[in-house]
């Protein structure tokens, strides 16, 4: 559930906004005063929204709003107060207030407010993640996670960012070691510094050699990156001859590109990703030993999705919001059915084989909000193909009209049609004779034609002659004058 921070002095007010919002989808977060809500709001990020009082005795309302505007918390506040006057809203606006409504509020009324003001605070999340990454100075408040099992991650990479020692970063594909990459730089004295990436798995040996250590004309990304971060991915694909080149640079801090007469100093910081245990790749003779220690100094492991499944709800939001606004269209969030589904699946890509799977989703949606039928394949993938096309393919009908006073009636989906054998399969489920056919069709087309020959014969596309020999033939001619009777 989407998290709201309700601030309210007042006991009873707050219990009744909470329930309120509780009622509306969100999860209440309580603060007594502007104190304890600054203090929430700094420890938390991923708040949605605020509703906020105004007349409290610690920190007022307004004195909250200008310490969330000069620290920078951009968390979409709506104001509540129990006396307001145009000259409060015009200033209340000014120091960022998103919304303001007097006590009490309508239901109804405070839940569209939260619910824009939740679309509001994903999208400008978004564009600040998205803006920090350009300039790189992302920060841990940059990763969208809510999850127990990144704690760890998080708080080692905090510690590597006041390091300038090489960092490992290790994780499956898709996990995001790239991003905490970003974060480990932009949380450090080299933040607004390059932050170069090098994917080593896609390149040759000598086109590797050339654009890591650089040549004698080209200097290589260790020169390139200046004082930054220079990211290495899938560093346990280097060809073990450019391991032993690599891991000189680390010892010495130096680097002598090919061809070129002398060494040059790096001030690059090195971090490497790799999806495979380096310590195995180590062991086997894959990696040299003397680079992984070298490299193992600052280790951290991000788990993946599947054990942190909880991040889910959260990572489809902001995709969501990030992918809408990327592609133009106007989806404003993700239904609780549809979270399920893909809490259901097991995601060996981990996030990227999330923003695929919802980037898809919100292309083809024709909905506003998406939904499982949005999600084919996952479907496909959990209740089976046929299902997934019924579903598709034919609405629930309703057997007779419903009154409004039974509303709470449920559509109910047609029954599946008995199947209906192949008429060219006999019932041992094999072909049947092409005599067999035939004969059926001259029975059924004396039958139509009430046994005119003349009539069938034309239906036929056959003489009257032939007609009345394959009536012979079949033994049709018998039983013809009972028949007609």
């Amino acid at each position: 559930m989407t998290r709201v921070l309700v601030v309210d002095d007042d006991a009873v007010q707050l219990k009744l906004t909470a329930e309120q919002a509780t009622r509306a989808g969100f999860e209440p977060v309580l603060a007594t005063g502007g104190s304890q809500a600054l203090d929430l709001l700094r420890a938390d990020p991923s708040l949605a929204a605020v509703v906020l009082d105004l007349v409290m005795p610690d920190v007022d309302g307004m004195a909250v709003l200008e310490t969330m505007k000069r620290e920078g918390l951009t968390t979409p506040v709506i104001v509540q107060t129990a006396h307001s006057s145009l000259e409060t809203v015009m200033t209340a606006t000014r120091h960022g207030a998103f919304d303001f409504f007097e006590k009490p509020v309508a239901p109804e009324r405070l839940m569209v407010s939260l619910s824009n003001a939740a679309k509001l605070g994903e999208l400008e999340a978004v564009l600040r993640t998205e803006r920090h990454r350009q300039d790189n100075t992302m920060a841990l408040k940059d990763i969208v996670t809510r999850s127990a099992a990144m704690e760890r991650p998080l708080t080692l990479a905090a510690k590597a960012a006041r390091s300038p020692l090489p960092a490992l970063l290790e994780g499956e594909t898709g996990t995001g070691k790239e991003m905490l990459a970003r974060v480990i730089h932009g949380m450090s004295d080299r933040a607004g510094k390059p932050f170069l990436v090098l994917r080593i798995g896609a390149l040759p040996a000598t086109q590797l050699e050339a654009m890591l250590f650089g040549t004698a004309d080209q200097p290589g990304r260790l020169i390139e990156a200046g004082t930054g971060t220079l990211y290495l991915d899938e560093i346990g694909n280097l060809p073990l001859e450019l391991q032993h080149r690599l891991a000189q640079v680390l010892e010495t801090g130096e680097v002598t590109p090919t061809g070129a007469p002398r060494a040059q100093r790096v001030a690059a910081r090195i971090i490497g990703a790799t999806s495979r245990r380096l310590l195995n790749l180590a062991r086997s003779g894959a990696f040299r030993e003397d680079l992984y220690y070298r490299l193992n100094v600052l280790p951290i492991y991000l788990p993946p999705l599947r054990d942190r499944i909880e991040d889910l709800p959260t990572l489809a939001s902001h995709l969501v919001a990030r992918l809408s606004a990327e592609t133009g269209r106007r989806i404003t969030g993700i239904s609780e059915p549809a979270i399920e589904l893909l809490a259901a699946h097991s995601w060996p890509g981990n996030v990227h084989e999330l923003e695929n799977v919802i980037y898809r989703a919100v292309a083809l949606s024709e909905g506003t909000a998406l939904v499982p039928e949005d999600f084919p394949q996952l479907m496909a993938l959990q209740q089976g193909r046929d299902d997934v096309l019924r579903r598709m393919q034919r609405p629930g009908t309703a057997s007779a009209p419903v009154h409004i006073d039974d509303a709470s009636i449920v559509a109910v989906m047609p029954a599946d049609p008995a199947p209906v054998a192949d008429r060219f399969l006999a019932d041992d489920g094999n072909v049947q004779k092409l005599a067999e056919i035939e004969r059926e069709l001259i029975v059924f087309a004396l039958r139509l034609h009430g046994y005119r020959m003349s009539r069938v014969a034309r239906a036929l596309g056959i003489g009257r002659s032939t007609l009345y020999r394959k009536l012979k033939e079949y033994g049709l001619d018998e039983n013809l004058q009972s028949d007609a009777a």
